[in-house]
Protein backbone atom coordinates (compact mmCIF):
# COMPACT_ATOMS: atom_id res chain seq x y z
CA UNK A 1 0.00 0.00 0.00
CA UNK A 2 1.56 3.72 -0.94
CA UNK A 3 1.27 6.51 1.15
CA UNK A 4 -0.94 8.02 -1.42
CA UNK A 5 -3.44 4.75 -1.14
CA UNK A 6 -4.10 5.81 2.68
CA UNK A 7 -5.62 8.81 2.09
CA UNK A 8 -9.04 6.63 1.34
CA UNK A 9 -8.91 5.39 5.05
CA UNK A 10 -8.08 9.00 5.76
CA UNK A 11 -5.07 10.91 6.69
CA UNK A 12 -2.64 10.21 9.85
CA UNK A 13 -1.81 12.42 12.17
CA UNK A 14 0.61 13.86 14.60
CA UNK A 15 1.44 16.90 16.63
CA UNK A 16 5.34 17.21 17.87
CA UNK A 17 5.40 18.77 20.84
CA UNK A 18 8.15 19.16 23.71
CA UNK A 19 9.28 19.77 27.07
CA UNK A 20 10.17 23.47 26.56
CA UNK A 21 11.08 25.41 23.70
CA UNK A 22 14.92 24.62 21.92
CA UNK A 23 14.57 20.73 21.97
CA UNK A 24 14.40 20.50 18.66
CA UNK A 25 10.28 20.28 17.16
CA UNK A 26 10.95 22.26 14.33
CA UNK A 27 13.50 19.80 13.39
CA UNK A 28 11.82 16.99 13.98
CA UNK A 29 8.43 18.19 12.38
CA UNK A 30 10.64 19.19 9.21
CA UNK A 31 11.86 16.05 9.05
CA UNK A 32 9.14 13.90 9.53
CA UNK A 33 7.33 16.20 6.75
CA UNK A 34 10.07 16.03 4.47
CA UNK A 35 10.86 11.89 4.61
CA UNK A 36 7.19 11.42 3.58
CA UNK A 37 6.69 14.48 0.98
CA UNK A 38 9.90 12.77 -0.76
CA UNK A 39 8.53 9.43 -0.98
CA UNK A 40 5.05 10.96 -2.52
CA UNK A 41 2.84 11.13 0.21
CA UNK A 42 0.53 14.28 0.24
CA UNK A 43 1.91 16.13 3.29
CA UNK A 44 -0.06 19.08 5.19
CA UNK A 45 1.91 21.10 7.84
CA UNK A 46 0.93 23.45 10.71
CA UNK A 47 2.32 25.50 13.82
CA UNK A 48 0.88 25.73 17.31
CA UNK A 49 0.22 29.51 17.67
CA UNK A 50 1.83 32.48 15.48
CA UNK A 51 4.78 31.96 13.97
CA UNK A 52 6.45 33.25 10.82
CA UNK A 53 9.81 31.61 10.91
CA UNK A 54 9.29 27.89 11.68
CA UNK A 55 6.30 27.54 9.19
CA UNK A 56 8.99 28.93 6.57
CA UNK A 57 10.99 25.68 6.83
CA UNK A 58 7.72 23.23 7.46
CA UNK A 59 6.50 24.88 4.30
CA UNK A 60 10.17 24.12 2.23
CA UNK A 61 9.93 20.39 3.78
CA UNK A 62 6.39 19.68 2.92
CA UNK A 63 5.75 21.54 -0.67
CA UNK A 64 2.62 23.25 0.66
CA UNK A 65 2.03 26.66 2.29
CA UNK A 66 1.70 26.09 6.62
CA UNK A 67 -0.81 27.83 8.32
CA UNK A 68 -1.14 28.33 12.55
CA UNK A 69 -3.68 27.07 15.07
CA UNK A 70 -4.17 29.11 17.96
CA UNK A 71 -7.53 28.28 19.52
CA UNK A 72 -8.09 31.54 20.86
CA UNK A 73 -6.45 33.81 17.66
CA UNK A 74 -7.84 31.76 15.04
CA UNK A 75 -10.71 30.30 17.04
CA UNK A 76 -11.68 27.03 17.38
CA UNK A 77 -14.12 27.25 14.32
CA UNK A 78 -11.24 28.73 11.98
CA UNK A 79 -8.37 25.71 13.47
CA UNK A 80 -11.55 23.06 12.38
CA UNK A 81 -12.16 24.42 9.33
CA UNK A 82 -7.95 24.31 8.14
CA UNK A 83 -7.36 20.79 9.84
CA UNK A 84 -10.87 19.06 7.97
CA UNK A 85 -9.74 20.84 4.74
CA UNK A 86 -5.61 18.76 5.37
CA UNK A 87 -7.31 16.34 6.15
CA UNK A 88 -9.44 15.72 2.82
CA UNK A 89 -6.21 16.38 0.49
CA UNK A 90 -3.03 15.13 2.60
CA UNK A 91 -1.85 11.44 3.84
CA UNK A 92 -0.24 13.28 6.65
CA UNK A 93 -0.85 16.20 8.50
CA UNK A 94 2.13 17.23 11.20
CA UNK A 95 1.11 20.31 13.76
CA UNK A 96 4.51 21.47 15.51
CA UNK A 97 3.90 22.21 18.62
CA UNK A 98 4.77 25.66 20.52
CA UNK A 99 7.49 26.08 23.33
CA UNK A 100 6.58 23.12 25.89
CA UNK A 101 3.57 21.06 25.15
CA UNK A 102 1.55 22.27 28.45
CA UNK A 103 2.78 25.79 27.87
CA UNK A 104 0.61 28.66 26.86
CA UNK A 105 -3.27 29.54 27.25
CA UNK A 106 -4.01 27.83 24.78
CA UNK A 107 -1.51 25.78 24.77
CA UNK A 108 -0.51 22.85 22.55
CA UNK A 109 -2.18 20.01 24.80
CA UNK A 110 -5.36 22.08 24.58
CA UNK A 111 -5.17 22.09 20.46
CA UNK A 112 -4.05 17.98 20.80
CA UNK A 113 -6.88 17.35 23.10
CA UNK A 114 -9.52 19.11 21.04
CA UNK A 115 -8.62 17.55 17.95
CA UNK A 116 -7.25 14.56 19.45
CA UNK A 117 -4.02 14.64 17.60
CA UNK A 118 -1.59 12.23 18.99
CA UNK A 119 1.22 13.96 20.99
CA UNK A 120 5.08 13.05 19.74
CA UNK A 121 7.03 14.55 22.19
CA UNK A 122 10.50 15.54 21.65
CA UNK A 123 13.09 15.60 23.85
CA UNK A 124 16.47 17.47 24.08
CA UNK A 125 18.24 14.05 25.76
CA UNK A 126 21.79 15.06 25.35
CA UNK A 127 22.73 15.55 29.04
CA UNK A 128 20.28 13.11 31.21
CA UNK A 129 19.70 9.35 31.33
CA UNK A 130 16.97 8.34 33.73
CA UNK A 131 15.39 11.58 33.68
CA UNK A 132 14.20 11.34 30.34
CA UNK A 133 11.67 8.66 31.50
CA UNK A 134 10.67 11.13 34.20
CA UNK A 135 10.14 13.58 31.40
CA UNK A 136 8.15 11.59 29.13
CA UNK A 137 5.76 10.05 32.26
CA UNK A 138 5.13 13.52 33.04
CA UNK A 139 4.27 14.62 29.67
CA UNK A 140 1.92 11.69 29.05
CA UNK A 141 0.02 11.55 32.07
CA UNK A 142 -0.08 15.00 33.19
CA UNK A 143 -3.56 15.48 31.16
CA UNK A 144 -5.89 12.45 31.56
CA UNK A 145 -7.20 11.28 28.24
CA UNK A 146 -4.25 13.46 25.93
CA UNK A 147 -3.97 11.07 22.95
CA UNK A 148 -0.36 10.14 22.66
CA UNK A 149 2.21 8.81 19.94
CA UNK A 150 5.29 7.90 21.78
CA UNK A 151 8.44 9.81 22.12
CA UNK A 152 11.65 10.26 19.77
CA UNK A 153 14.48 11.13 22.06
CA UNK A 154 17.06 14.53 20.32
CA UNK A 155 20.96 15.27 20.32
CA UNK A 156 21.87 11.55 21.83
CA UNK A 157 25.95 10.70 22.74
CA UNK A 158 25.74 7.57 21.56
CA UNK A 159 23.89 4.24 20.78
CA UNK A 160 24.64 3.24 24.34
CA UNK A 161 23.33 6.66 25.45
CA UNK A 162 20.10 5.93 23.49
CA UNK A 163 19.37 2.27 24.67
CA UNK A 164 20.20 3.69 28.40
CA UNK A 165 17.12 6.31 27.57
CA UNK A 166 14.90 3.64 26.28
CA UNK A 167 15.53 1.02 29.14
CA UNK A 168 14.65 3.55 31.50
CA UNK A 169 10.94 4.21 30.18
CA UNK A 170 7.69 2.38 30.76
CA UNK A 171 6.96 -0.57 28.21
CA UNK A 172 4.04 1.38 27.17
CA UNK A 173 5.73 4.88 26.76
CA UNK A 174 6.34 4.63 22.93
CA UNK A 175 9.71 5.04 22.57
CA UNK A 176 10.50 5.91 18.39
CA UNK A 177 14.22 6.15 18.38
CA UNK A 178 16.77 8.55 18.68
CA UNK A 179 18.51 11.26 16.58
CA UNK A 180 22.22 12.13 17.16
CA UNK A 181 23.58 15.24 17.67
CA UNK A 182 24.25 16.81 13.89
CA UNK A 183 25.29 19.67 12.64
CA UNK A 184 24.42 19.07 9.10
CA UNK A 185 21.22 18.77 9.95
CA UNK A 186 20.89 21.72 12.42
CA UNK A 187 18.78 24.46 12.04
CA UNK A 188 20.48 27.79 12.56
CA UNK A 189 18.64 30.93 14.80
CA UNK A 190 19.02 34.27 15.38
CA UNK A 191 17.05 36.80 17.02
CA UNK A 192 13.19 36.21 17.02
CA UNK A 193 13.77 32.45 16.39
CA UNK A 194 15.05 30.63 13.81
CA UNK A 195 16.78 31.87 10.43
CA UNK A 196 14.54 31.98 7.53
CA UNK A 197 14.76 28.99 4.99
CA UNK A 198 14.79 31.22 1.98
CA UNK A 199 17.65 33.06 3.36
CA UNK A 200 19.98 29.40 3.31
CA UNK A 201 21.01 28.21 -0.05
CA UNK A 202 22.03 24.82 1.64
CA UNK A 203 18.33 24.80 3.69
CA UNK A 204 17.09 22.13 1.60
CA UNK A 205 19.81 20.05 2.16
CA UNK A 206 19.73 20.26 5.90
CA UNK A 207 16.07 18.96 5.48
CA UNK A 208 17.23 15.69 3.83
CA UNK A 209 19.72 15.36 5.78
CA UNK A 210 17.35 15.35 9.19
CA UNK A 211 15.36 13.45 7.21
CA UNK A 212 17.76 10.73 6.37
CA UNK A 213 18.54 10.57 10.02
CA UNK A 214 14.95 10.17 10.66
CA UNK A 215 14.49 7.17 8.22
CA UNK A 216 16.32 5.11 10.70
CA UNK A 217 14.15 5.71 13.44
CA UNK A 218 10.86 3.13 14.55
CA UNK A 219 9.27 6.70 13.73
CA UNK A 220 11.19 7.28 9.95
CA UNK A 221 10.07 3.22 9.68
CA UNK A 222 7.06 3.41 10.60
CA UNK A 223 4.40 3.14 7.34
CA UNK A 224 1.57 5.62 7.33
CA UNK A 225 -1.04 3.10 7.40
CA UNK A 226 0.57 1.48 11.28
CA UNK A 227 -0.14 5.46 12.51
CA UNK A 228 -2.69 5.50 15.43
CA UNK A 229 -5.89 6.22 13.95
CA UNK A 230 -6.61 10.22 13.79
CA UNK A 231 -10.68 11.08 13.10
CA UNK A 232 -10.61 14.45 11.60
CA UNK A 233 -13.11 17.18 12.73
CA UNK A 234 -16.05 17.92 10.71
CA UNK A 235 -15.74 20.63 8.57
CA UNK A 236 -17.70 23.44 10.23
CA UNK A 237 -19.93 26.11 7.84
CA UNK A 238 -17.95 29.34 7.05
CA UNK A 239 -20.14 32.53 5.88
CA UNK A 240 -18.87 33.72 2.95
CA UNK A 241 -16.79 37.03 3.15
CA UNK A 242 -18.24 40.09 1.80
CA UNK A 243 -16.14 41.37 -1.22
CA UNK A 244 -15.50 44.54 0.56
CA UNK A 245 -12.20 45.13 -1.36
CA UNK A 246 -13.44 44.24 -4.74
CA UNK A 247 -11.72 46.26 -7.13
CA UNK A 248 -8.85 47.72 -4.97
CA UNK A 249 -5.48 47.02 -5.92
CA UNK A 250 -3.39 45.98 -2.36
CA UNK A 251 0.87 46.68 -3.18
CA UNK A 252 2.50 44.23 -0.53
CA UNK A 253 6.20 44.42 0.51
CA UNK A 254 7.33 40.98 0.00
CA UNK A 255 11.10 40.05 0.72
CA UNK A 256 14.07 39.11 3.32
CA UNK A 257 12.94 42.43 4.89
CA UNK A 258 9.40 41.96 5.04
CA UNK A 259 8.61 38.53 5.07
CA UNK A 260 6.43 37.93 8.03
CA UNK A 261 3.03 37.68 5.91
CA UNK A 262 0.58 34.89 6.87
CA UNK A 263 -0.35 32.83 3.87
CA UNK A 264 -3.77 32.82 5.36
CA UNK A 265 -4.08 36.64 5.45
CA UNK A 266 -3.34 36.67 1.81
CA UNK A 267 -5.99 34.04 1.49
CA UNK A 268 -8.44 36.42 3.48
CA UNK A 269 -7.49 39.66 1.37
CA UNK A 270 -8.06 37.76 -1.99
CA UNK A 271 -11.36 36.66 -0.95
CA UNK A 272 -12.27 40.04 0.04
CA UNK A 273 -12.00 40.79 -3.96
CA UNK A 274 -8.66 42.85 -3.16
CA UNK A 275 -5.71 42.39 -6.57
CA UNK A 276 -2.82 41.74 -4.57
CA UNK A 277 0.44 43.36 -6.32
CA UNK A 278 4.09 41.74 -4.53
CA UNK A 279 7.28 44.25 -4.83
CA UNK A 280 10.62 44.07 -3.36
CA UNK A 281 12.57 47.06 -1.54
CA UNK A 282 15.31 45.03 -0.97
CA UNK A 283 15.32 44.41 -5.02
CA UNK A 284 14.76 48.28 -6.47
CA UNK A 285 11.43 47.73 -7.50
CA UNK A 286 9.22 51.03 -7.41
CA UNK A 287 5.79 50.62 -5.28
CA UNK A 288 3.23 49.37 -7.75
CA UNK A 289 0.30 51.34 -8.51
CA UNK A 290 -2.09 50.96 -5.94
CA UNK A 291 -4.98 51.73 -3.98
CA UNK A 292 -3.48 50.69 -0.55
CA UNK A 293 -0.21 49.25 0.67
CA UNK A 294 1.12 46.81 3.17
CA UNK A 295 4.31 46.78 4.84
CA UNK A 296 4.39 43.57 6.98
CA UNK A 297 6.84 42.80 9.50
CA UNK A 298 10.10 40.65 9.18
CA UNK A 299 13.96 41.91 9.69
CA UNK A 300 14.17 46.01 8.43
CA UNK A 301 16.84 46.22 11.13
CA UNK A 302 19.46 43.62 9.23
CA UNK A 303 18.97 45.49 5.99
CA UNK A 304 18.43 48.69 7.54
CA UNK A 305 21.21 50.33 5.01
CA UNK A 306 19.72 49.01 1.81
CA UNK A 307 16.54 50.48 2.64
CA UNK A 308 17.46 53.47 4.01
CA UNK A 309 19.00 53.77 0.46
CA UNK A 310 15.66 53.46 -1.04
CA UNK A 311 15.10 57.16 -1.18
CA UNK A 312 12.87 57.37 -4.59
CA UNK A 313 10.47 54.44 -2.72
CA UNK A 314 10.64 56.71 -0.06
CA UNK A 315 9.26 59.31 -2.11
CA UNK A 316 7.10 57.23 -3.69
CA UNK A 317 5.53 56.09 0.22
CA UNK A 318 5.21 59.42 1.24
CA UNK A 319 3.25 60.48 -2.17
CA UNK A 320 0.93 57.11 -1.77
CA UNK A 321 -0.27 58.48 1.86
CA UNK A 322 -0.19 62.28 0.85
CA UNK A 323 -2.65 61.32 -1.96
CA UNK A 324 -4.88 59.36 1.04
CA UNK A 325 -4.50 56.49 0.40
CA UNK A 326 -3.94 53.68 2.86
CA UNK A 327 -0.94 52.34 4.40
CA UNK A 328 -1.00 49.64 6.91
CA UNK A 329 2.31 48.76 8.82
CA UNK A 330 3.52 46.26 11.24
CA UNK A 331 6.16 45.68 13.62
CA UNK A 332 9.13 45.90 10.81
CA UNK A 333 7.45 47.73 8.57
CA UNK A 334 6.95 50.44 11.06
CA UNK A 335 10.31 50.36 11.89
CA UNK A 336 11.19 51.27 8.35
CA UNK A 337 8.90 54.05 8.37
CA UNK A 338 10.64 55.47 11.30
CA UNK A 339 13.25 58.90 11.23
CA UNK A 340 15.85 56.20 12.45
CA UNK A 341 16.45 52.95 12.54
CA UNK A 342 19.80 51.78 15.20
CA UNK A 343 20.14 48.17 14.84
CA UNK A 344 21.89 45.49 16.98
CA UNK A 345 25.28 47.32 16.18
CA UNK A 346 24.26 50.34 17.22
CA UNK A 347 24.66 51.90 13.99
CA UNK A 348 21.97 54.50 13.27
CA UNK A 349 20.49 54.33 9.95
CA UNK A 350 18.14 57.41 8.50
CA UNK A 351 15.02 55.47 7.45
CA UNK A 352 12.13 56.94 5.83
CA UNK A 353 10.66 59.45 8.20
CA UNK A 354 7.06 58.84 7.40
CA UNK A 355 6.43 58.53 11.39
CA UNK A 356 8.07 60.85 13.60
CA UNK A 357 10.70 58.62 16.09
CA UNK A 358 13.56 56.37 16.29
CA UNK A 359 13.18 52.41 16.26
CA UNK A 360 15.79 50.52 18.53
CA UNK A 361 16.65 46.96 18.16
CA UNK A 362 16.71 45.79 21.75
CA UNK A 363 19.07 42.45 23.31
CA UNK A 364 16.08 40.92 24.89
CA UNK A 365 12.32 40.59 24.19
CA UNK A 366 10.45 43.36 24.18
CA UNK A 367 7.10 41.88 23.94
CA UNK A 368 5.58 38.63 22.99
CA UNK A 369 1.93 37.51 23.28
CA UNK A 370 -1.68 37.33 21.88
CA UNK A 371 -3.22 40.71 21.35
CA UNK A 372 -6.97 41.87 20.07
CA UNK A 373 -7.67 45.16 18.33
CA UNK A 374 -11.31 45.99 19.12
CA UNK A 375 -13.56 48.36 16.75
CA UNK A 376 -16.41 48.73 18.97
CA UNK A 377 -17.97 45.48 19.44
CA UNK A 378 -15.79 43.78 17.22
CA UNK A 379 -12.50 42.79 17.11
CA UNK A 380 -9.16 41.34 15.48
CA UNK A 381 -7.30 39.24 17.15
CA UNK A 382 -3.30 38.31 16.81
CA UNK A 383 -0.07 38.63 18.48
CA UNK A 384 2.78 41.11 19.48
CA UNK A 385 6.47 39.17 19.10
CA UNK A 386 9.33 42.06 18.95
CA UNK A 387 12.49 42.97 20.73
CA UNK A 388 12.86 46.71 19.32
CA UNK A 389 11.09 49.69 20.59
CA UNK A 390 9.71 53.02 19.31
CA UNK A 391 10.72 55.75 20.78
CA UNK A 392 8.11 58.44 19.81
CA UNK A 393 6.29 61.42 21.40
CA UNK A 394 3.46 60.75 18.48
CA UNK A 395 0.71 59.99 20.48
CA UNK A 396 -1.24 56.35 19.93
CA UNK A 397 -5.30 56.51 18.44
CA UNK A 398 -5.32 53.11 20.08
CA UNK A 399 -4.47 50.18 22.18
CA UNK A 400 -4.46 46.48 21.55
CA UNK A 401 -5.83 44.40 24.38
CA UNK A 402 -3.50 41.66 25.78
CA UNK A 403 -6.14 38.52 25.12
CA UNK A 404 -5.94 38.14 29.48
CA UNK A 405 -5.81 41.70 30.06
CA UNK A 406 -3.93 43.90 31.92
CA UNK A 407 -2.25 41.25 34.03
CA UNK A 408 -0.70 39.97 30.71
CA UNK A 409 1.30 43.76 30.24
CA UNK A 410 0.96 46.28 28.48
CA UNK A 411 -1.10 46.74 25.01
CA UNK A 412 0.80 47.80 21.88
CA UNK A 413 -0.07 51.62 20.36
CA UNK A 414 -1.41 52.11 17.25
CA UNK A 415 0.07 54.88 15.69
CA UNK A 416 -1.60 57.48 12.29
CA UNK A 417 -0.36 60.05 10.62
CA UNK A 418 -2.82 61.11 7.76
CA UNK A 419 -3.79 57.78 5.94
CA UNK A 420 -0.93 56.05 7.52
CA UNK A 421 -1.07 53.50 10.31
CA UNK A 422 1.40 51.21 12.24
CA UNK A 423 1.68 49.11 14.92
CA UNK A 424 3.75 46.17 16.40
CA UNK A 425 0.66 44.13 16.17
CA UNK A 426 -0.01 41.34 13.96
CA UNK A 427 -3.16 40.45 12.85
CA UNK A 428 -4.97 37.51 12.03
CA UNK A 429 -7.07 38.57 9.18
CA UNK A 430 -9.35 35.41 9.25
CA UNK A 431 -10.47 36.83 13.01
CA UNK A 432 -12.07 39.69 11.06
CA UNK A 433 -12.48 39.65 7.68
CA UNK A 434 -14.64 42.93 7.91
CA UNK A 435 -12.13 44.66 10.35
CA UNK A 436 -9.54 43.17 8.45
CA UNK A 437 -10.40 45.25 5.34
CA UNK A 438 -10.40 48.61 7.26
CA UNK A 439 -6.98 48.40 7.55
CA UNK A 440 -6.68 49.04 3.64
CA UNK A 441 -9.86 51.51 3.34
CA UNK A 442 -9.51 55.42 3.29
CA UNK A 443 -11.68 56.77 6.10
CA UNK A 444 -11.09 57.25 9.81
CA UNK A 445 -11.40 54.11 11.92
Amino acid sequence: MTARQTATAGPSAVLVAACASGQGKTTVAAALARLHARAGARVRAFKCGPDFLDPQWLAMASGAPVDSLDLWINGEADCAARLATAAREADLVIVEGVMGLYDGQPSAADLAQRFGLPVLAVIDAGAMAGTFAALVHGLRTWRPGLPWAGVLANRVGSARHAAMLQESLAPDAGWLGHLPRGDAFALPERHLGLAAAGELPDALARLDAAADALAATALGQRPLRAWPHWQPPPSPAVAPTAPLLAGRRIAVARDAAFAFVYPANLEVLHALGAQLEFFSPLAGDALPACDALWLPGGYPELHAGALAARTELRDQIADHVQAGRPLWAECGGMMALAETLVDGGGERHRMWGLLPGTAVLGRRLAALGPHRLRFGEDELRGHSFHWSRFETDLAAIALTEPARGAAAGAGEPVYQRGSLRASWFHPWFASSPALAARLFSPGAW
